[in-house]
């Protein structure tokens, strides 16, 4: 995609946490990780936004899980907190917080350990399309007034 209209931002996120998996019925023994998380948005390019704006918030997101045992927080006490599970949760809920700060989230990765990583792409999604098109045409349109008034003055 071109992204003129747009700007790219990758951020990296840390979270020091416990799980346990359990594996044909027996519950395996709790252990922590470093996991890492890499979230990657797009902003119009006229909203010129702080990175801090967006890794306050993340990190604001990640603070209750920060030095936990996932399994005793939800919905990691229902749900497995395997890798692509937590990663699939925390994509919804980053998703909904970034298109609150009037941006469009395009991939998050996470991982446990330097070898093992697991990555969405959103950007296939209909959903994701649609926001990209709201954002584009909003984009232009701005654009187009902005030249309107500057040829009317």
């Amino acid at each position: 995609m071109d992204n003129k209209l747009f700007r790219e931002y990758q951020f990296k996120f840390y979270l020091n946490a416990g799980h346990s998996i359990s594996l044909q019925g027996q519950k395996g023994e709790t252990h922590p990780h470093t996991w890492e998380f890499l979230v990657v948005i797009l902003i119009r390019r006229e909203n010129f936004r702080e990175y801090h704006i967006y890794e306050k918030a993340i990190e604001t997101y990640f603070a209750k899980y920060q030095n936990s045992v996932l399994n005793d927080i939800e919905p990691f006490d229902t749900i497995v907190p395997t890798l692509e599970n937590i990663v699939d949760f925390f994509g919804q809920s980053i998703r909904r917080i970034i298109r609150s700060l009037e941006g469009i989230l395009c991939r998050i990765e996470g991982s446990e350990t330097p070898t093992r990583r697991y990555s969405i792409t959103y950007e296939e999604e209909s959903d994701y399309l649609e926001e990209i098109e709201r954002f584009s045409e909003k984009s232009v349109s701005e654009i187009l007034d902005l030249l309107l008034d500057a040829m009317l003055e």
